[in-house]
């Protein structure tokens, strides 16, 4: 078997949100909410390797305030905080989950995530599920899919915008740097 051939059949094809799924699930006051309101981020998923995707989003919000909270049984530390092999085991309350696994485990740590209480997850870009993601909703987490944390959170405090990037946002105010 080709590797097209390969990467065809593991990938899923449909891997857009309608138009109401947008709505739902990229609403920018809920994710406005979540970034104002948030101070502890469980990041499941996360990567102590520097060049993977987690670990830069993990860097962002530590520089950002934040509390990160590695969520990887296969490690003990990540960015300097301690890593823990799952949430319950985490001994804080946790504001946000953010999901960097792939779609398929979703079901899975969305039980998790209602099991400790969080107010909401956030489900990274490229990770779609929507039977998790109605799973959280039924549950009353707010909740966030396709989307990355730190690229919202740079589109809403103006950060994106300072390095030229189209942040679909027109307002004659000043940013407000930070949350």
């Amino acid at each position: 078997m080709g590797l097209r051939q390969r990467l065809t059949t593991e990938q899923s094809l449909d891997r857009t949100l309608s138009a109401e799924e947008k709505t739902l699930f990229k609403h920018a006051k809920k994710i406005q909410a979540i970034l104002k309101g948030a101070k502890t981020v469980a990041m499941v998923g996360l990567s102590n390797k520097s060049e993977r995707p987690s670990n830069f989003v993990a860097s962002y919000l530590l520089s950002e305030g934040y509390q990160v909270i590695p969520v990887n049984p296969r490690a003990t530390e990540i960015l300097g905080q301690k890593s823990y092999p799952d949430l319950k085991s985490i001994p804080v309350p946790i504001d946000v989950v953010d999901v960097f696994r792939a779609p398929a485990a979703c079901d899975a740590i969305i039980e998790e995530v209602i099991e400790v209480g969080a107010k909401a997850v956030w489900l990274q870009l490229g990770v779609i599920n929507r039977n998790a993601a109605n799973a959280a909703l039924d549950a009353g987490l707010t909740v966030v899919m396709d989307a990355c944390l730190k690229i919202e959170h740079g589109r809403y405090n103006g950060s994106l915008h300072l390095v030229g990037m189209n942040t679909g946002i027109i307002s004659a105010r000043r940013a407000k740097i930070g949350f």
